[in-house]
């Protein structure tokens, strides 16, 4: 994590010998690295305007990071099985945060300079409403796949009488379509007592196998001989079928309870488990879609993405393909074309949207509280410092130095601002902002 601070000053002739000063000072002690932060002219508007402009943008900005935090937290969670590639994932402008923030230029075309600071707020403001949005429908979409699959994954991690049987039983475990006779699944405990030591305990297993083969015949007059079967087993027990009359079923019940065995309740219909396996396969690969990278065949020059011919020329496949999407070239000539899966792909395209819109909206504070801290004609200078951790109380002594004359009172109560992704303004004897990330 690297903390920033933006910060202005106004420009004169003894502020700009000052400013040179700061810049010898803390470079050459080592106390920050600095950046030119450059903000251009922007229309100024009434004073009016910019009071109400300041407090609208200071929500503006915590919206903004909220966001962020969002996107963030869901390309975490559905690179859950990559989270030491998480980080490398979330960019601004096809490059990592640090190198965005410490070359951060205007984007003109975007939000155009002529247009009033109000217009511009708004911009920012519905961009950043539209993608949070979005980012909630997406999110419940996904969550909801997300539940549903670890429902049915849960069911099939249970023991033997809570588990789904879909990858288990198979109707020729089953007598089905018989008018008297049915099959009933039984499970049949590998322990009864506790407190076994592990020598004993195979011997004992396996003795309460055989009482079960000795048993289960006599627990009822109208159980079909030798008709038990061992079809699964894990390590709290087996699960065994029995063939009987139904009108014996309930006999059998209450005499398998006795014994310590359970019985479970189950109806065995081919369709229906089929159609919760067909359902957990749906599941698996509709979450597994929006995260997984896919490999698409360009042997002749083109390949077929998402019902989309893109034409791809074989003189660009000479690259290795890499986790965020590339070319990586086939031993026939051709190439292998790499795509994201389309929630981790808007994920990460926003995440540069919103980020970028983020740091104009710091950009604008700065602007507004500078003209309303400094006055008109607008002539101050921006700087982006990044404090060396271990010097952070030594830089802020010498900036209260510096520039205690523009604001002494202001300057001895500058508090840190600690939070992950979090920009906030602090009045000092200079327009000071506080950005980690």
């Amino acid at each position: 994590m690297a903390e920033f601070w933006l910060i202005s000053a106004p420009v004169d002739k003894s502020n700009q010998q000052l400013w040179e000063r700061m810049n010898t000072v803390t470079t050459k002690a080592n106390l920050s690295s600095n950046f030119k932060f450059t903000i251009p002219d922007l229309k100024v508007g009434t004073l009016d305007a910019l009071v109400s402009l300041s407090d609208e943008l200071g929500k503006l900005d915590t919206f903004a990071e909220s966001v962020l935090k969002k996107i963030a937290h869901s390309v975490s969670d559905m690179m859950e099985d990559s989270e030491d590639k998480v980080q490398e994932n979330l960019l601004a402008n096809g490059v990592d945060l640090v190198t965005y923030l410490t070359r951060f230029q205007w984007d003109m075309a975007k939000y155009p300079t002529q247009q009033s600071l109000q217009t511009l707020s708004e911009v920012m403001s519905k961009q950043i409403t539209q993608i949070d949005t979005d980012l909630k429908a997406r999110s419940v979409a996904y969550s909801n796949i997300k539940a549903s699959l670890q429902g049915l994954e849960r069911k099939a991690m249970g023991n033997l009488l809570t588990r789904t049987l879909t990858d288990i039983v198979n109707k020729n475990d089953f007598v089905l379509d018989s008018e008297y006779l049915t099959t009933l699944l039984v499970v049949v405990p590998k322990v009864i007592c506790c407190h076994i030591i592990l020598i004993i305990l195979f011997l004992f297993c396996r003795a309460n196998y055989v009482t079960w083969q000795k048993t289960y015949e006599s627990l009822s007059d109208l159980v079909v001989p030798r008709s038990t079967k061992k079809i699964m087993e894990d390590s709290e027990g087996g699960l065994f079928t029995v063939t009987l009359f139904k009108k014996a079923v309930d006999e059998f019940k209450a005499k398998a309870r006795d014994k310590k065995f359970a019985v479970r309740e189950f109806n065995f219909n081919e369709k229906e488990l089929q159609s919760e396996k067909e359902e957990m396969t749906r599941l698996a690969a509709d979450k597994k879609q929006q995260y997984d990278t896919e490999f698409h065949l360009a042997s002749k020059g083109f390949c077929l993405i998402d019902k989309l011919l893109l034409v791809i020329p074989l003189s660009n496949c000479s690259g290795i393909v890499n986790e965020s999407g590339g070319f990586i070239k086939a031993p026939w000539g051709g190439c292998w074309l790499a795509a994201e899966g389309p929630l981790l792909r808007w994920l990460k395209v926003n995440f540069s949207e919103a980020f970028i819109a983020w740091i104009h909206v710091k950009a604008l504070r700065v602007f507004v509280e500078s003209v309303l801290r400094y006055g008109l004609p607008v002539n101050f200078q921006t700087v982006l410092l990044q404090p060396n951790k271990k010097s952070v109380k030594r830089l802020r002594d010498v900036l209260n130095a510096l520039y205690k004359h523009l604001d002494g009172v202001a300057a001895a109560s500058v508090v840190d601002v600690c939070i992950y992704f979090t920009l906030k303004t602090r009045q000092w004897c200079l327009v000071l902002n506080i950005l980690k990330i």
